[in-house]
């Protein structure tokens, strides 16, 4: 199978399965009569164009509105439009009751199945004479309201679902593959080979997940990340499938095709995330399967009671409409709805939820530990500051970035990244070797050169500076990287490197902190190193030269303490970190191994995301709650006005009535759950 149609089976698999493509959070309902809007929509449409003169020729409205049909066999138009209606519209609820009888699951589609069965049947028997009640236009108006309240329920969901169903159409349907030549030829992406490499034009997308062998430019990745500035990517770096080249050509040689993408990882998370429960949800199915039962027993009460008043027409009217008024539609919606777009919402900002409970939980959060390394800190080397003994920093920094110009050492590329974003002119270096526990050599502008830290100084024999003594004591006890540079014999200057501090950090440690959530950072590395970076974020407590076997025993810690724990991290040392926490989050581009561990997937490398986590977090049960009350409420409120118990009043609640109220509270549980979206996630 092609990548495209890969990962367009695998939506199309998921829709099927996460929540509405079977009723399973509708009281335990089967799809078997595929549950698309279109199939509601064309129902509907037709049964309400025939459910008019079932109406309008009905005895009752006649009365009514006082005014008369007559024509020859206008009373065969009830029942044959109504049988019509009865097999034809009621459809999807007939078999749905029936799939609820086979998997003994009772939910919804049986309650419904079963109220217009029983209509159906006493219309039939009164059109024979074998029965006084007469119910036609009832249930004909029942099954088309409860097909327009199944049409604009699909919609809704339909609506929850459009960031998955994006996700699948990201991809480009044709690549422009280079062969060994350097010619170029079209041919459609199911037709690329691992290996291949494709020429991706300014504006395109990238096929497949791969890395860039030729070119760089600024990459869109918010598809991926919800990060809406694009990064620069250059030679050597990974690109994802779906992700855009906004300015500049790229050659790309793929490494991951179809399902082994990046992108069809984040579909399948996003498709386990809608199908999975939390506990909100078990709750709510729960309390629709108990309300079949009483409602069955409701009805069944209400019939004999009427029937022993010596009032079958009643009896067959009022069981029928408590039957309506009690479907669990509501509140089977209550929370799938709210979990699509939840879901829905947090893919697009980067946020893949593996586990619904992950989520409900990350509202009680109390206290988030942070990892420092790859977290907090980028986890590759910046240069944190020159210090010069001659000379200006400019000069010393150009000086060491042409000795190093041909290094592959992190801290050589973080030399050489600063000359550049300082737009430095670096002078030619010759002679460039490079002495492992020394440093490197190199002849700038015909002089000696030398970069290296305290045992490169030892073998040259010579000393830092008394003037640059205090910044190199500062630095080391940051744990940051002071490496002397030498030029003709001399130490002219110190440049010191660091892992570097997420300029993101800062706003993520603080925005935790305005809710009330305590902070932890936790660090195998010295404690001086941890509480300098502690102190620069404003972190409330430090784990530092924690093993890595040893960082789940620190979150039983804070638990132990009476903390609600989050743990945030990336690396295979944090996975039983992350295992053990209430909450596991793994961040960026972590291995497998902790994506695995955690509960919520940060796509993204913004620790601030762990905020936003927590926001729709609270967000989203504020809705489920709001709509499980209401559903819930409806019922208990209904129930007995649909019995007949205020009938001694004067007022009964007409079985259309009924059906209207039960879509209307099917209604609006689905636009309170669309509130849902205008939650803000960031800052």
């Amino acid at each position: 199978m092609d990548a495209v149609h890969q990962n367009h089976t695998t939506h199309t698999a998921a829709d099927k399965t996460d929540g509405h493509g079977d009723h399973s959070n509708h009281g335990g309902s089967g799809d078997h009569t595929g549950h698309d809007p279109a199939q509601f929509r064309d129902r509907f449409w037709l049964s309400l164009a025939l459910t008019t003169p079932v109406v309008a020729t009905s005895a009752t409205f006649m009365m009514w509105f006082d005014y008369a049909i007559e024509f020859p066999g206008v009373r065969w138009i009830a029942p044959v439009l109504g049988t019509f209606i009865f097999f034809w519209g009621g459809k999807p609820f007939l078999v749905g009751a029936v799939a609820d009888l086979r998997n003994r699951k009772p939910g919804m589609m049986l309650l419904i199945g079963m109220a217009i069965t029983v209509a159906f049947a006493a219309s039939w028997a009164a059109t024979l004479g074998l029965f006084d009640v007469e119910v036609w236009w009832e249930m004909s108006l029942l099954i088309a309201i409860m097909l327009l309240g199944h049409w604009l329920e699909m919609r809704a969901i339909g609506q929850a679902r459009g960031a998955l169903a994006a996700l699948a159409e990201l991809l480009p349907d044709t690549a422009e593959r280079v062969d060994a030549d350097g010619n170029v030829s079209e041919l459609a992406v199911s037709e690329l080979r691992t290996g291949d490499v494709v020429l991706v034009r300014p504006g395109g997308r990238v096929p497949a997940d791969g890395v860039i062998t030729q070119g760089g430019a600024d990459v869109d990745e918010s598809m991926i990340t919800g990060e809406s500035v694009p990064v620069r990517r250059g030679e050597g770096d990974r690109v994802v499938a779906a992700s855009v080249a906004t300015d500049h050509a790229i050659r790309v040689e793929i490494t991951a095709l179809g399902d082994d993408t990046t992108l069809a990882g984040i579909q399948r998370l996003v498709a386990a995330a809608q199908s999975s429960k939390s506990r909100t949800q078990v709750l709510a199915d729960r309390a629709a399967a108990l309300l079949f039962y009483v409602a069955v027993i409701a009805a069944a009460v209400t019939a004999v009671v009427w029937a022993v008043l010596g009032q079958g027409d009643a009896a067959v009217v009022r069981s029928v409409t408590v039957l309506i008024i009690a479907c669990p539609h509501a509140l089977g919606l209550a929370i799938p709805l709210v979990t699509s777009i939840s879901t829905s919402m947090s893919a697009r900002h980067g946020i893949l939820i593996k586990d619904r409970a992950a989520l409900e939980a990350m509202r009680n959060i109390d206290f988030v530990l942070f990892d420092k390394t790859g977290t907090l800190t980028r986890g590759e080397h910046a240069v944190a500051g020159v210090e010069v003994a001659e000379g200006d920093e400019d000069r010393v920094l150009a000086i060491a970035a042409a000795a190093e110009a041909d290094s592959e050492h992190p801290l050589a590329r973080a030399i050489i990244a600063a000359a550049r974003e300082r737009d430095l002119t670096v002078p030619r270096a010759s002679d460039i070797r490079n002495e492992s526990g020394r440093g490197v050599f190199a002849n700038v502008d015909g002089k000696e050169v030398a970069v290296g830290g305290p045992a490169l100084l030892r073998d040259l024999e010579l000393s830092v500076p008394a003037g640059l003594d205090d910044a190199a004591s500062k630095w080391s006890s940051r744990g940051a990287a002071a490496l002397s540079v030498v030029y003709d014999g001399k130490v002219i200057g110190l440049i010191a490197l660091e892992d570097q501090v997420r300029a993101e950090s800062r706003e993520a440690i603080s925005s935790l902190q305005s809710a009330g959530v305590r902070v932890a950072l936790i660090t195998g590395d010295a404690q001086s190193v941890a509480d300098a970076v502690g102190s620069e974020l404003g972190i409330d407590e430090v784990f530092a030269e924690v093993l890595p076997e040893d960082k789940d025993s620190a979150v039983a810690d804070l638990q132990s303490r009476g903390f609600t724990v989050a743990m945030v991290g990336d690396g295979i040392n944090d996975a039983p970190a992350l295992a053990r926490a209430d909450v596991g989050i793994a961040i960026g581009a972590g291995t497998d191994v902790a994506i695995e561990s955690a509960g919520i997937v940060l796509a993204g490398n913004d620790p601030r995301s762990v905020s936003a986590v927590r926001r729709l977090s609270s967000a989203s049960y504020r809705k489920m709650v709001q709509n499980l009350w209401w559903a819930a409420g409806y019922n208990i409120a209904a129930i007995p006005l649909a019995a007949g118990a205020l009938a001694w009043a004067g007022f009964v609640l007409p079985m259309a009535v009924g059906a209207m109220l039960m879509s209307a509270s099917t209604i609006v549980v689905a636009l309170n759950a669309q509130l849902l979206r205008r939650v803000r996630l960031a800052d």
